[in-house]
């Protein structure tokens, strides 16, 4: 497999060489390198407070970098602006929805597509309502935002993530608080987006079996070190992630 370092300057990728992120004392990602290709989708998991969401914040440039690189389709975007990361293809979901519960379904969707960039408002309604159509929610886009339960209201965010045209996808939790059913709906989902669009996903999640069916390869990081990469099948044999998080049943499975 191509290293990080290696792969740097490619097209079609996004890198992260060495990152590190401190607060104060607290080294909540140290030394993380990680690749991830168009087309692919990429599990990152491990314990609560491993530094998976920080993770997502420094590449997404949501919390400024303390140390490492990251690089867009050969582009060292380090240290770079939130709107900016976003227009060269960079778009995240959040662990708690952030949606305008003041706006309907749609408006929220084409504000996300009005913010990456200048385009007119007609083609951010097509993005907005194509967006909708992809995650199977395009019946709900006159409904106030704030009358959505819980699982739609993440599939809302999904919707607006792919409004920005996005080559990257980067969600945080998108299972979280979802029924059987409606894991089963996402799983399905993301596969599609994935299929249809060719853009790369990477996901955290807690829920293993999302995980274990839907990734090509899993990252995974233990007090904000990598500690384990590979298929699914390599990850859950492997016994620095069983001792850490999956537990001694996973040995077994």
């Amino acid at each position: 497999m191509t290293s990080p370092a290696d792969g740097r300057g490619a097209t079609g990728s996004l890198v992260a060489i060495g990152v590190v992120k401190t607060f104060a004392a607290l080294r909540a990602v140290d030394g993380v390198s990680l690749t991830f290709n168009r087309g692919e989708i990429l599990g990152l998991i491990g314990p609560n407070g491993s530094g998976k969401t920080t993770l997502i914040n420094v590449l997404t440039g949501m919390l400024h970098i303390t140390a490492g690189e990251v690089w867009v389709n050969g582009t060292n975007i380090t240290g770079w602006a939130p709107h900016r990361i976003a227009r060269v293809g960079l778009a995240r979901t959040f662990q708690v929805v952030r949606l305008f519960h003041e706006f309907s379904v749609l408006e929220n969707v084409e504000v996300a597509a009005l913010s990456s960039g200048r385009i007119p408002r007609r083609e951010a309604t097509a993005r907005a309502w194509e967006a909708l159509e992809r995650v199977g929610i395009a019946h709900l886009a006159p409904w106030p935002a704030a009358a959505l339960p819980q699982g739609e209201e993440r599939r809302v965010e999904i919707a607006r993530a792919l409004a920005t045209a996005p080559e990257f996808l980067l969600l945080d939790e998108p299972g979280a608080g979802l029924t059987e059913p409606e894991v089963e709906t996402l799983l399905a989902t993301l596969s599609t987006i994935r299929r249809d669009l060719g853009c790369g996903i990477l996901i955290v999640d807690h829920d293993m079996r999302l995980i274990m069916r839907l990734c090509d390869r899993i990252h995974v990081l233990n007090y904000g070190r990598t500690i384990a990469e590979g298929t699914p099948d390599e990850v859950r044999r492997e016994p620095a992630v069983i001792e850490a998080y999956l537990g001694a049943s996973a040995e077994a499975g």
